[in-house]
């Protein structure tokens, strides 16, 4: 039998808190919680926003810095967004003058310049031709919602992040807390595990735009600045990756950084999956991180129509108050938009096999994820059929996987759900035309956007953690935002709700993670429980096989106790190993046979057969 991929470590950070240890989505169904689980959610979430200071925060304040809500300063003023003004002076032809500072002088003069030195060192320009000018200018910006990591709550000072764009920020906090949620020491990982069998398969499907990135790369020559020489390699969508294996994990094996739109994360899922299932991967670090925020991003989906604006949600609530920013996203509901996100979110992933020999904990399992396109397509950013293909596919594995425990009643589905007129419509027909399909009567479907907005490439990322939140205890988070569902959505087989809707234990065992992406970027996930990986790791292997993990668990179980009450208490510091020696060719022991690395324990043969 091929290896079973299991979860054995996740982390990450979202407008509902830490990823780890289910914070974030008890965060989203905090009112479903018992007093003691709010108790702490509202203390994690507490140690995130005071962000290392004094400060002390009440229980309305928690709730009101998280999810999604009105865009805050530190991204940009929406009361008084910054553009340029463009503008004709002296359209009469009249003799114009104005003066300036020499140094302010273009490179290249205008041939209808007349230029007049002054004693103080400035120049007098005249000109009688018309000048174009652009201006200054400030003014309400028309989107004012989106779904920001906690109030308060800034990564780069988890580490030394001097010049990183605020994605790769974001990534280093996250798949630092995906890697301690694990309880494991890396040094035994690498003392198990042979390099070329680890492998990180993460990106941003956008890049980083922001200033650091290739944003401020883009504008700076326009806004009289200096390109900087981080600014281009920083833009990169794979430096996602390249900053786990370079700053944190230390990864000489297999890199990657799949990208395709708002399916990226899954993309890259699919990766990992195929690789420990054909052996050529043992462990695989995965995960996506996009910091979208920024006025030139948004305006770029405005232009689309789609993102939610405040007029747009004045007139679906009916009134000229002000705009309930908290309920943007209405997956499903009557709707005019998508509203943006950040996030980062990171999975350890590895073979059955080697969870058992580690003693790791088992979150839950990812057999299968497919991918299809949508095929000849009148608009490359409009849904096509390539998503009806990889539901199916998904729901025939979860099927055969649920057999002996309920089937497919037994499952539910994390949708896509964006918020916006066209995904309600075409995403409901896919899973009810399925559901129908597979016999399924009221599927439930969860949208978690309407919590957190839409992280673009981590979607699919912030969708499977709060699957394995939603399993482990076994709540279907409801569609909160939404007061009822649209007349156009396709339900006869699906079960939509406002409302938060809680099971006994293990009555869900599986779920289907769904995707859709502009371009035709469709992906669909598997997802099977703790509960069920335990069973199938004790018909797999001997019963002695079984007693030896539960003891190896014991002191991987202590640290991660150690850890989850350290992030009540502070912000860990991220695992970033900038200034660590590096390791250099003179330093390799190389034979016909293998090399050795400095710092490996097992070297890299070179005894694999020619597969032709």
């Amino acid at each position: 039998m091929k290896a079973l991929p299991v979860i054995i470590g996740f982390g990450g950070i979202n407008a509902a808190g830490r990823s780890s240890y289910h914070q974030g989505f008890e965060r989203m169904v905090f009112d479903a919680l018992t007093q003691a689980q709010q108790k702490e959610c509202e203390q994690g979430l507490s140690v995130l926003m005071r962000n290392s200071t004094d400060r002390t925060l009440t229980r309305d304040e928690v709730l009101a810095g998280t999810l999604v809500r009105r865009i805050e300063p530190v991204h940009f003023d929406v009361d008084r967004a910054v553009s340029h003004k463009k503008m004709t002076l002296n359209k009469k032809g009249e003799a114009f003058q104005f003066t300036l500072s020499k140094k302010d002088l273009p490179a290249t003069i205008p041939e209808h310049w007349a230029l007049t030195s002054n004693s103080d060192g400035s120049v007098t320009v005249t000109t009688h031709q018309p000048g174009e000018f652009l201006i200054q200018d400030q003014q309400s910006y028309p989107v004012k919602a989106a779904g920001q990591v906690p109030a308060g709550f800034n990564p780069g000072n988890t580490y030394n992040s001097r010049n990183h764009p605020r994605g790769l920020q974001l990534a280093v906090y996250a798949a630092s807390d995906a890697l301690r949620s694990s309880g494991l020491d890396w040094n035994t990982v690498l003392d198990t595990v042979a390099p070329e069998k680890i492998c990180v398969y993460a990106s941003s499907a956008m890049g980083q735009l922001d200033e650091m990135g290739s944003g401020g790369m883009l504008r700076s020559n326009l806004q009289g600045k200096r390109v900087s020489s981080k600014q281009c390699p920083m833009g990169f969508p794979d430096m996602t990756a390249n900053f786990i294996n370079a700053y944190m994990l230390g990864n000489i094996g297999s890199t990657g950084a799949m990208v395709g739109a708002c399916a990226t994360f899954l993309y890259n899922l699919q990766k990992a999956v195929e690789d420990i299932q054909s052996g050529q991967a043992q462990i695989v670090f995965v995960g996506a991180s996009e910091a979208p925020i920024l006025q030139e991003v948004m305006e770029g989906y405005r232009a689309m129509s789609a993102l939610a604006e405040d007029e747009g949600l004045s007139k679906l609530d009916g009134n000229n108050g002000p705009v309930d920013h908290r309920r943007a996203c209405r997956p499903f509901a009557n709707n005019c938009g998508f509203t943006i996100a950040e996030s980062s979110q990171f999975f350890m992933v590895c073979s059955d096999e080697l969870a058992m020999e580690l003693g790791a904990t088992v979150y839950g399992a990812v057999p299968s994820v497919y991918v299809h396109a949508d095929g000849i397509k009148r608009s490359i950013s409009a849904p096509g059929v390539g998503n009806y293909l990889t539901v199916g596919q998904a729901l025939n594995d979860l099927q055969q996987a649920l057999g002996s425990v309920g089937g497919l009643k037994r499952s539910f589905v994390m949708a896509h759900g964006t918020g916006t007129p066209q995904n309600r419509v075409t995403e409901s027909h896919i899973l009810n035309e399925l559901a129908l399909a597979f016999g399924i009567e009221h599927w439930p479907v969860a949208a978690v956007k309407c919590f957190l907005g839409h992280s673009i490439g981590v979607a699919g990322g912030d969708q499977l953690s709060a699957a394995l939140g939603a399993l482990h205890h076994q709540i279907i988070p409801g569609i909160t935002t939404s007061t009822s569902f649209a007349d156009d959505v396709h339900r006869s087989n699906l079960l939509l709700s406002n409302q938060h809707q809680q099971f006994e234990k293990n009555h869900y065992q599986g779920a289907l993670i769904n995707a859709k992406g502009f371009g035709g970027n469709n992906a669909s996930a598997v997802l099977l429980s703790q509960h069920w990986c335990h069973d199938f790791l004790q018909n797999r292997y001997s019963s002695a096989q079984w007693t030896a993990y539960q003891q190896k668990q014991d002191a991987i179980i202590e640290r991660q106790i150690e850890y989850k009450d350290r992030v009540l208490t502070e912000i860990p510091p991220s695992i970033y190993r900038f200034g660590e020696p590096e390791i250099e060719g003179e330093q390799l022991q190389i034979s016909r046979e293998q090399i050795s690395v400095p710092g490996y324990s097992i070297p890299i043969s070179f005894n694999n057969p020619f597969p032709y």
